[in-house]
C-alpha cells in the first residue's frame, strides 16, 4: 500500500458560543485530512511535532484512535490555536501561531524521515503556506520530489493570516507550482486571480495548475459541488443534499478521501474519475452533518460489507 505523508498544522479550534465561552476542538486542515485519509484506510503519517501540554496530547489520542501514526516526535512548545466563529453555518478563523508545535521542525529531519521508506504522496498546504513557513515546505518539497515523492497540495488561503496579501499570493503560487496532485476551493481560486471561478471556467483554471506539471486537480464550490480532472479525464457533480451543522473540515474531509482512494488502488484512477468525485463528495456531505471536523470511516460511506 503506497503511504501518505502529511506535513500541516495540528492546532486546537475553539470554537466560540454566543454565551462568550470558547469550545477547543482537534483541528487543522492537515490533520483533519490525515485523520479522513486513514478512516478511508488509507496508511497515513503525520510528520509535525506535537506538543507535551494537554491540547498536545489529546490530538496524539485523537490520531491513534483513528489510525495514523506518527513522526517526528513532542515539542516543549504550545499547541496552536485557532478561535472559530460560525455564523449561518460557516466557519471564519484567528489563528494564534508564534512559537508554536507543529512549526517546530527542521528540513533536513523532515526528509531524512521520508527517506527512510518507499516514495508515497507528500501532502501539505493551508497554513504551511503563509510566510515566511513556506520557504521551509519549499525546501521540504524540493527534496521530497528529488527523492520520488508524489506531491499533493490543498491551496487553502487563509487571508487573515497575511501581513501582506500579495506576498503571500506570491508564496502559495510557489508552493502550488511544485504539486503534482492540486485541490483549491472558489475562494481560494478568487484570491488566486481567477475571478469568474465557477465549474463551467474550471477546465481552463485547471489548465494554469496543468501547466506547472499537475496530473490532478480538484476544484471546490461550496453548495454547488465539485469538479475533478484525474489523467486527463474530467468529471463534475453536485454536492449531495444533507441537513447542514457545519462545513468544518469538509473540504479536508473531500480530499483526504481522494488521496485515500488513489493510494489504496493506484491503477485505473482516470478511469475512476466520476465515483472518486462522489464519493469524495458523499464523505464531505456526511461530514457536514456533524459538529466539527467528524470524516466517515470507510464502513460509514460504503456499508460494512461493502468495497470502494
Amino acid at each position: 500500500m503506497t503511504s501518505i505523508y502529511v506535513l500541516g498544522e495540528a492546532l486546537m479550534d475553539c470554537v466560540a458560543t454566543p454565551d462568550g465561552l470558547l469550545h477547543p476542538h482537534v483541528g487543522g486542515s492537515p490533520f483533519n485530512l490525515a485523520r479522513a485519509a486513514a478512516l478511508r484506510g488509507a496508511n497515513v503519517h503525520f510528520l509535525n511535532r506535537f506538543s507535551q501540554d494537554q491540547f498536545g496530547e489529546q490530538m496524539l489520542a485523537q490520531l491513534r484512535k483513528d489510525q495514523v501514526q506518527t513522526t517526528l516526535g513532542s515539542s516543549r512548545l504550545p499547541t496552536s490555536l485557532a478561535v472559530v466563529q460560525v455564523k449561518n453555518g460557516q466557519p471564519s478563523y484567528g489563528f494564534y501561531r508564534e512559537g508554536i508545535a507543529d512549526r517546530d521542525y527542521r528540513v533536513d529531519e523532515v526528509l531524512r524521515a521520508l527517506s527512510v521508506g518507499t516514495p508515497g504522496v507528500l501532502h501539505t498546504g493551508s497554513l504551511m503556506l503563509v510566510p515566511p513557513e513556506h520557504e521551509k515546505v519549499l525546501a521540504v518539497l524540493q527534496g521530497a520530489k528529488a527523492q520520488g515523492w508524489v506531491v499533493s497540495v490543498d491551496v487553502n488561503l487563509r487571508p487573515k493570516l497575511a501581513a501582506d496579501l500579495s506576498e503571500y499570493v506570491a508564496a502559495v503560487t510557489s508552493v502550488v507550482s511544485l504539486a503534482d496532485w492540486v485541490k483549491a476551493s472558489d475562494e481560494d481560486l478568487q484570491l488566486l486571480g481567477f475571478a469568474d471561478a465557477s465549474k463551467h471556467t474550471a477546465a481552463d483554471i485547471a489548465k494554469s495548475f496543468a501547466s506547472h506539471g499537475a496530473s490532478r486537480v480538484a476544484l471546490t464550490f461550496g453548495a454547488d459541488g465539485a469538479w475533478l480532472s484525474v489523467d486527463g479525464q474530467v468529471a463534475q457533480d453536485v454536492a449531495p443534499k444533507v441537513r447542514v451543522v457545519d462545513t468544518v473540515g469538509a473540504g479536508d474531509t473531500f480530499w483526504g478521501n481522494c488521496l485515500a482512494e488513489w493510494t489504496l488502488e493506484q491503477n485505473g484512477a482516470g478511469a475512476r474519475v466520476a465515483s472518486t468525485l462522489q464519493n469524495a463528495m458523499r464523505a464531505a456531505a456526511i461530514n457536514c452533518t456533524r459538529a466539527g471536523c467528524q470524516p466517515p470511516t470507510r464502513a460509514e460511506l460504503f456499508g460494512p460489507s461493502q468495497q470502494q
